[in-house]
């Protein structure tokens, strides 16, 4: 049978410091990419095929047509902004048009594509809704609305996991007992969507949802540390979740 192709887009970032020793000073920087664990868990399943798109890498090396884009089953977006996929070079600094590529995925998941958002800073909203996914096609696609203000819920008491349906296909043969979140993003959710999981202060946590012949999931919560905790990641259930829900999304 034909592997399961996924591709996780974002999930990268740059950091620089500053080093002040008395009179002299000097500034370091680094590279840091936070898909290790969701790497190792869908690596770990035969069937799946991963790739990872660095947001640094997206506006140029993104797909922007549809044969481009239907190589791929599933597509993840996470911890990358609206701004990376709308504003290639060509826009930005040459002043050239380009392909939409909301609107590329959204028509994509619409003939049988699947996307998912997972939570982050650069997610639905994100810090100071800068990730800016309301308002455009990716947010028609999903199964919650998206805030216009800044949606992140900070938890650093912990916040539980309540199961909403327990014999769902994507949580199916998971301990009962889901360590818990450090924070997770608000969103409401659509009226066609199915809930599967929820946090313990009543926010929609894993959902998914049929869009035309595709379907979308969110995980509003990170695929890692810091709302993703160690012992959250290094659990067998985190494994188990993603695997089941790729074959879900790919509907294999």
């Amino acid at each position: 049978m034909k592997r399961i192709r996924v591709m996780l887009v974002g999930e990268s970032w740059f950091s620089e410091s500053s080093h002040f020793k008395g009179f002299d000073h000097f500034s370091s920087g680094y590279y840091e990419t936070g898909q290790e664990h969701m790497r190792k868990a869908l690596e770990a399943d035969g069937e799946i095929e991963y790739m990872h798109l660095p947001g640094h890498l997206a506006g140029e090396s993104f797909p922007t047509s549809m044969e481009e884009l239907s190589k791929y089953d599933v597509v993840i977006l996470s911890d990358i902004g609206a701004n990376s996929l709308l504003l290639s070079q060509g826009v930005f600094v040459e002043g050239k048009t380009s392909v939409n590529r909301l609107q590329l995925i959204r028509e994509w998941v619409q003939n049988g594509g699947a996307l998912c958002m997972c939570g982050g800073y650069l997610s639905f909203a994100g810090i100071q809704a800068s990730a800016k996914y309301f308002r455009t096609p990716i947010e028609e696609v999903l199964p919650v609305d998206i805030y216009t203000f800044d949606d992140r819920i900070e938890t650093p008491e912990g916040t539980t996991i309540q199961v909403l349906d327990p014999v769902h296909p994507i949580i199916k043969n998971i301990p009962k007992q889901w360590p818990i979140l450090l924070g997770y993003q608000e969103a409401p959710l659509k009226k066609d969507a199915h809930l599967i999981l929820e946090t313990g202060y009543g926010h929609p946590l894993l959902a998914t949802m049929e869009y035309g012949k595709g379907r979308s999931l969110v995980w509003m919560s990170d695929i890692g540390p810091h709302w993703c905790p160690k012992k959250f990641v290094e659990w067998e259930g985190y494994r188990l979740m993603w695997q089941n829900a790729m074959h879900w999304l790919a509907k294999r």
